[in-house]
Parts: C-alpha cells; sequence; structure tokens
C-alpha cells in the first residue's frame, strides 16, 4: 500500500501503472465509510498478490488530485476508488461497497494469475531478446503462451523470434490458432505472410532461374514476386519490398493486389511496438492526472519506404 502525495502522484501513481493496475482510495479521516472500507481493500490487495497496487490519497491532504478525480468522474463524495492502468485513469466505484463487488469491480481491470505470470515471461523474454540470447527468449515465450493462449503479444513474439531463427514448423503451429484473428491485427497478419514466405521459399526456383525470367521479360510480375517472397524468407526485407515496387508501378492490382499486401506487411514488421506512454510532466503548481502518449521518432529507412509506397500507388 502506497500514500499518495503531490510529490510521489506522477512516479507512485502514472508511472507504476504502466506496470500494474493501481487502485486509488480516495478518504478522509473523519469518514466513516471509508474506514470500513480500507481494510478490505487491503485485505484484497494482500490476496491478489501483486496483480495491483493499492494506493490511498488523503483528500483534506492532497485536494488537487482529488477534486481533479471527482470532477472528472462526477463524484461528490468519499470513499471513492479510481482504476489507473497504462497511465489513465480507467474506471471507478463510490461507497463502501461489498466485497464480493469489490472483486467484480477488479476483475474487469486486474489480470488473472495466470495472465500475469504470462506478462512477467513476455518481460523476461524482451530482455533476454535483447541481450541476444534467443533460445532462452524462446522458451520464456512459450511458456507465457502456454499459460495465456489469448495473449497475442507473446503469440507475436515468439512467433517473430521462431522466423528470426528458422523455426518454420514450429511457427506454424503457434500461428494456427490465431489465423482466424489477422484481419484484426496488423502484426499478426504480417507474420503470417512472413510465415508463408518462408514455407514457399524452398520450393521457388532458383534466384539465377528468377533473374533471367525477369532480364527476359520485365513484366514477369510471378517471377518477381516468388524473388520477392524468398527476399522476405531469408529477412532482406527492404530488397524484396525493392521487388514488389517494380510490380506495384507497373501494375498495382496485380493478383488481388498481392504485391501491394505484402509490402505493407513487409513494413508492419519492421516497425517497432511504440513505447508505453509516460506519466506526463507538469508545470508547476499544476497536477496532470492522466500519461500522454509517446511520440515515436521516425524510422528513416521505413518512412523511405512509405514514400516509396505512396508515390506508386498515388
Amino acid at each position: 500500500m502506497i500514500d499518495i502525495t503531490l510529490q510521489n502522484f506522477e512516479s507512485e501513481l502514472l508511472q507504476a501503472s504502466m506496470l500494474q493496475p493501481v487502485l486509488l482510495d480516495i478518504w478522509a479521516p473523519w469518514c466513516g465509510p471509508c474506514r470500513q472500507l480500507g481494510p478490505a481493500l487491503e485485505k484484497l490487495e494482500t490476496e491478489y498478490a501483486g496483480r495491483f497496487v493499492l494506493a490511498k490519497l488523503n483528500s483534506d491532504e492532497v485536494p488537487e488530485i482529488a477534486g481533479q478525480l471527482s470532477q472528472m468522474f462526477g463524484v461528490r463524495s468519499i470513499p471513492f476508488c479510481v482504476m489507473f492502468a497504462q497511465g489513465q485513469p480507467v474506471d471507478g466505484f463510490v461507497g463502501a461497497i461489498p466485497e464480493a463487488q469489490i472483486r467484480e469491480f477488479l476483475d474487469k481491470h486486474v489480470p488473472s494469475a495466470a495472465e500475469a505470470e504470462a506478462a512477467a515471461e513476455v518481460e523476461e523474454a524482451e530482455a533476454l531478446a535483447e541481450e541476444g540470447d534467443a533460445d532462452a527468449a524462446l522458451s520464456k515465450l512459450a511458456e507465457a503462451v502456454a499459460l495465456d493462449p489469448a495473449n497475442d503479444t507473446a503469440r507475436a513474439d515468439y512467433l517473430k523470434l521462431l522466423l528470426q531463427g528458422g523455426h518454420v514448423t514450429e511457427a506454424r503451429r503457434v500461428y494456427d490458432p490465431v489465423a482466424g484473428k489477422v484481419l484484426m491485427d496488423a502484426r499478426l497478419a504480417a507474420l503470417g505472410v512472413w510465415l508463408t514466405a518462408c514455407e514457399r521459399a524452398p520450393h521457388a526456383r532458383p534466384m539465377a532461374d528468377l533473374d533471367a525470367a525477369i532480364a527476359a521479360n520485365r513484366r514477369d510480375f510471378p517471377a518477381r514476386f516468388e524473388r520477392a517472397l524468398v527476399l522476405l524468407a531469408v529477412q532482406d526485407f527492404t530488397a524484396a519490398m525493392d521487388e514488389l515496387l517494380e510490380i506495384l508501378m507497373r501494375d498495382k492490382a496485380w493478383a488481388d493486389e498481392s504485391a501491394r499486401k505484402t509490402y505493407v506487411s513487409i513494413l508492419e514488421l519492421m516497425t517497432k511496438p511504440a513505447p508505453k506512454p509516460e506519466a506526463a510532466p507538469t508545470a508547476k503548481g499544476a497536477v496532470e492526472v492522466a500519461g500522454k502518449a509517446v511520440v515515436v521518432p521516425g524510422d528513416p529507412v521505413i518512412d523511405q519506404y512509405r514514400r516509396k509506397l505512396s508515390m506508386a500507388l498515388f
């Protein structure tokens, strides 16, 4: 349990909620229902074993934050509890409600034990991958997907590492359960395109034969597309896009826009996930109770190839 003040609300509330949900209990010493609710919340924080953090804010001592949150949610009484996640206030409840209702509220916003364990495995895997220990990262991600099969972030990270390491058969096994979701998830869709390229590459014509076919007929789009898939399979992403551009500049709609769709998927594969929002800096004497989105600096190579695509299409 943490006491929130003007000095620590950014670090202990906004920034802390980037890592795990934080439930803020707004109370006052003179409030009878607050004294009734407090012990129940403390008990649940212990029971949930780190899946959320309980923070308490004395509305008499820190009226600036209490007032902003009350105005934001249209609340005029205490106890008033606000759930923070990803640097934002996302939900709340008022009054000393029964424990069963508190549990229902928490379970809407707090990960299950399996989800929390899977998220921890993903975090460890990211660190291991950064250190260059791909095998250990793969092991962690395999555990994360087993613990929480619905965690698409873990699954996508796992797929990417498998394909980078040439583990195509295992990648297909991991991908198939979410193949139906690709229309809703650009990253999974892009990984599916990469996986298909890796599966088709061993059966492709030799590069010399493809080069000869293209030299004989620059509009041999099947040969160009086949060449692009081979380049994608070996992770030569920019060369693959250069080949696809040659198709797009001559026939944008060729083969149900296969060249454009593959090009867009490669851009997605090259794009790093956006960082999590940061706590917003505050001017002196001001209080801001929500975080802000991080502006991600552009990658010059990706920006260049986005412009090339735009020029080819428009």
